[in-house]
């Protein structure tokens, strides 16, 4: 299977497997908010680990692995690497089945490595590169790169439409930068990789590794980000909406404190005996037998106090909550996955292939 085919198996199983399995996990109320977002992410790199495993376990191992070098080796080790080999693996010598194929495969990546020219396009286009005889051109691979890093730019643009789903765009074009950052640096400038870093891979190992990892990463962001995501505007309005009850509130119990107090004045000369009723609501009642009992202003003013701390809690526990994305953003869910697999089928077919044949 070519590179651009894998990436095009690698897309479909991302975008019609993995994501609809990792928001079962994220679903509301089916598992403890913390439980599953963990669930989620250990599914999400799971799998994406054992899938680039498979991948790398098929492609075999590197010239550098066959030879047991790394890719610091001097010609002068290269060399004494592969008298050692040949030795222990050279068909006369060896009666194993498949010495005979491991003597060449040990044979081949001698020739290659101690060719400095096919050593370089070894190192950056990795076997598929010697097989099609590629030699370094800047400008197609800078074609290549870039027809890579739009195309899913193009495809995360579009699986993130909707305000809920703004924050994992964000996320995913970070990511992006950083690996074509990287890839910049490794395939088209000197850099030189760490030698105790993965000692045996190439250049072409690192980026395929980049980009093998990067589908399962944007829909991570996907799913977290939309597992996440509060609505701050609708948080607001309902913020707004719980100070304008509590002010209708504190409006009615200063009428009703302004009305108590202008019956004290207007009954504070009669002489009467008075008894505040604290919690009272009544302006005035009437006991047979007893005095005039009257709501004084300290009773309204505590009664006041005791319902704007019930607001309080009521308004706390419901804004409390996160907002989640709204049913329209849901419902358009489907759309922008039929739209993002109609446009990485015509990028590939395309451009890919264009670049590929060029």
């Amino acid at each position: 299977m070519s590179q651009g085919e894998d990436g095009l198996v690698s897309f479909f199983f991302y975008i019609l497997f993995v994501y609809p399995l990792t928001s079962w996990f994220l679903k509301p109320g089916r598992f403890p908010r913390k439980r599953g977002i963990t669930y989620a992410i250990s599914f999400l790199a799971i799998l994406a680990l054992g899938k680039t495993y498979l991948e790398f376990q098929d492609r075999g191992p590197n010239h550098y692995n066959e030879l047991h070098i790394t890719r610091a080796s001097t010609p002068l080790e290269i060399k004494k690497a592969y008298k050692k080999m040949s030795l222990e693996l050279h068909p006369d010598k060896n009666k194993s089945p498949t010495a005979a194929e491991e003597f060449a495969r040990v044979k081949e990546a001698y020739d290659t490595l101690m060719d400095p020219e096919l050593r370089e396009v070894y190192n950056k286009f990795g076997a598929e590169g010697i097989k099609q005889n590629r030699r370094f051109d800047e400008t197609q691979l800078l074609l290549e790169i870039a027809v890579f890093y739009v195309t899913w730019g193009m495809l995360a643009f579009v699986l993130t439409l909707g305000k809920a789903s703004s924050t994992a765009r964000n996320w995913i074009y970070t990511g992006q930068i950083a690996m074509l950052i990287a890839e910049i640096s490794l395939m088209l400038q000197e850099t030189k990789l760490p030698s105790w870093l993965l000692p045996t891979w190439t250049e072409h190992e690192f980026v395929f590794l980049m980009r093998s990892l990067f589908p399962a990463f944007m829909n991570g962001c996907r799913c977290l980000c939309g597992f996440l995501y509060v609505d701050v505007d609708e948080q607001a309005r309902q913020k707004m909406e719980h100070l304008e009850a509590q002010n209708k509130d504190i409006l009615m119990v200063l009428r009703d404190i302004q009305v108590n107090m202008q019956s004290i004045q207007a009954s504070g000369g009669s002489g009467g005996n008075y008894r505040s009723l604290g919690g009272g609501s009544s302006a005035a009642g009437t006991l047979s037998g007893g005095p005039v009992i009257k709501a004084t202003p300290t009773g309204k003013i505590k009664e006041m106090e005791e319902r704007l701390r019930q607001q309080r809690e009521r308004g706390s526990s419901r804004v409390s909550e996160p907002v989640k994305a709204g049913a329209a953003e849901k419902a358009g869910g489907g759309f922008q996955v039929w739209w993002a697999i109609l446009l990485y089928v015509v990028f590939h077919f395309v451009f890919a292939n264009n670049s590929g044949n060029s």
